[in-house]
């Protein structure tokens, strides 16, 4: 049996708290074996196994760390990524990899030449709703794609001092929940062909985007992403095709559930997710006159364990990662063209950078 993958955590704020270390440590295919912060405390009493050390040269100077995971401010993942590659040992890096797309070849190009695994953390692959989507979609029951319709909203009016709303850090919804939003439809589609955005800054006080309105424009059809800080009601997803529909309401419960205590193999970890609803043409072609039928269509449960068990054979056994390096290319070139057709106020083309 292959040894667990042993993980070193840069970074304990909420990222690393909340979505990195209880994941890692609750994993069988992971070992939680040290944690790079300036909140040792914190760290010690969560996870007393794991070695507490200062900053990344100190985490890098752990021999049997296989593997460093970048949980920082996003103003400074490339400079830990690059360091951590260049001293020979693989990484996964928090979204967004790098504030740019140049910077996240770089990165890519640097894994590849060392021989390294270079993981992007887009974990809302692995959310319930969104596996749910996925096996829909495969199925071919909604016919052809005709709309895709992505929200990841949230009522949140009062802004925040922290780094995340801080537009000069790479703070605001367009770095924050725009590349899962962005990953998420390029998974199930592939690249665009256009990009047209409306990023804008609606609350008071703000100073970072806090509305993402982006189109992302394919042969047939158009996928809508939408985030926004002043959403108190939203869907998550809405679907239609051209032998029917699909509308799903709430958020994936993991986030939440972590955030309450629950960890991955207790109990209801990764179920709760909301139904979605499913209306169908039963028989005949589009243009006909068919039976149709409606009917609540169950979310599958979400497993962020998942990504990390990827990590681990890629690491270990040499498969494919889900999230290839060029997909965070991708990403980070439709978030650019998304500031740049904001700026522009115009529709601009996809051109794929590799």
């Amino acid at each position: 049996m292959t040894s667990p993958l042993k993980i070193g955590l840069m970074g304990y704020g909420f990222a690393g708290q909340t979505f990195h270390a209880p994941v890692i440590a609750y994993c069988a295919a992971t070992v939680l074996a040290a944690i790079a912060t300036g909140q040792p405390e914190r760290a010690r009493a969560d996870f007393p196994d794991a070695a507490i050390v200062p900053d990344l040269d100190a985490l890098l100077a752990l021999d049997d760390i296989e593997c460093v995971v970048i949980a920082t401010p996003n103003d400074t993942h490339f400079d830990l990524a690059r360091r951590t590659l260049e001293r020979g040992k693989h990484v996964l890096v928090d979204k967004p990899v790098t504030l740019s797309a140049a910077e996240a070849r770089t990165l890519a190009a640097l894994a590849a030449a060392r021989g390294l695994v270079f993981a992007p953390f887009h974990n809302r692959r692995w959310d319930g709703d969104f596996l749910t989507v996925r096996a829909l979609l495969a199925s071919g029951e909604l016919g052809r794609v005709t709309h895709f319709e992505s929200h990841f909203d949230r009522f949140r009016p009062q802004v925040r001092q922290r780094w995340r709303e801080d537009a000069a850090r790479g703070g605001g919804l367009l770095y924050d929940l725009g590349p899962h939003l962005v990953d998420q439809a390029l998974a199930l589609f592939g690249a665009p062909e256009t990009v047209t955005a409306f990023v804008r800054t609606r609350r008071d006080g703000a100073t970072a985007p806090d509305y993402v309105h982006l189109v992302l424009g394919y042969a047939n059809h158009d996928a809508v992403l939408h985030a926004s800080a002043l959403a108190a009601f939203s869907p998550r997803f809405v679907i239609n095709g051209t032998r029917g529909g699909y509308l799903k309401n709430g958020l994936d419960t993991q986030e939440d559930q972590l955030k309450a205590g629950l960890r991955p193999g207790d109990a209801g970890f990764g179920a709760g997710n909301e139904a979605g609803r499913l209306h169908v043409l039963l028989d005949g072609s589009p243009g006909d006159v068919g039976t149709e039928t409606e009917r609540v269509l169950p979310t599958v449960d979400g497993d962020y364990t998942g990504l990390y068990r990827a990590l681990a054979a890629s690491i270990h056994d040499g498969a494919p990662f889900p999230v290839s390096p060029q997909d965070a290319v991708d990403v980070m070139t439709v978030i650019e063209l998304a500031m740049q057709s904001t700026a522009e106020g115009r529709t601009l083309p996809f051109v794929c950078a590799g």
